[in-house]
């Protein structure tokens, strides 16, 4: 189902039953899908883990970064000048 905001509030009940009905929602504002609403019933996409994001293990490979400890230690030396 397609649904307005102003739809959203003016017609709530029918929105609800289509909920029940394990229908998706889509809510649209001036005609561009702003978000879904999904049943709470209906199962979630998978979770995504932190070792599937990009980012992940990025600086893995850097040798200077092997000992946390003392590379923070190096960071937060001051600076001489």
């Amino acid at each position: 189902m397609e649904a307005s905001i102003l739809d959203l509030r003016k017609n709530m009940k029918k929105v609800m039953s289509a909920l029940e009905r394990n229908e998706r929602v889509t809510l649209t504002r001036r005609r561009r899908k702003m978000a879904v609403i999904v049943p709470a019933g209906e199962k979630q996409a998978r979770k995504t883990k932190a070792a599937d994001l990009a980012a992940f293990g990025m600086w893995a490979d850097r040798e200077d970064m092997q000992d946390v400890s003392a590379y923070v230690r190096e960071l937060r030396k001051p600076r001489s000048f």
